[in-house]
């Protein structure tokens, strides 16, 4: 797993101490980490204090990997700071989207209400249609009868 760490000042034994600051997710995504974790360099480093490094550890908390972080983060200024992708602009996207989302579930929900009134009066119509039909036929049977009456009759 990929680390953002800061080196620390020479610690115990010659050890150089760095302090893990974030944490890469799948997707390319950094979490800072709740707990300023420190793990150790145990080989001699010439890293000074301060300087922020790109570590790879292993799933046991080895360290497997350890690089300074200066292109790395000249490549996050050139690709999103150079463009005006600044923190207040992410946060100013992530409102707008969030105004989108609530406004798209608002227009479906009120879509999905229509779609029941629409049930509701397609299911009226259909029972009026009914009804008409059966007074119609009632009707025509009524003519019929009144028809043969009026033939007796003459």
């Amino acid at each position: 797993m990929l680390y953002l760490a800061q080196v620390q000042k020479k610690g115990f034994l010659g050890k150089t101490g760095l302090r893990l600051l974030a944490c890469q997710k799948p997707g390319e995504i950094w979490v800072l980490m709740a707990e300023k974790e420190e793990v150790f360099v145990t080989e001699s480093s010439p890293l000074s204090e301060g300087v922020l490094v790109l570590v790879e550890l292993s799933h046991q908390g080895q360290i497997r990997s350890v690089k300074e972080a200066t292109e790395w983060v000249m490549s996050l200024v050139e690709k999103y700071l150079n463009k005006g992708i600044t923190p207040e602009f992410l946060q100013w996207q992530t409102e707008e989207i969030e105004n989108w989302r609530q406004s798209l579930t608002l227009q479906s929900q009120e879509l999905s209400r229509r779609e029941l009134d629409l049930e509701a009066r397609r299911d009226q119509i259909q029972e009026l249609e009914d009804k008409l039909k059966q007074e119609r036929r009632r009707l025509e049977a009524l003519s019929r009868k009144l028809e043969s009456e009026n033939k007796e009759l003459h």
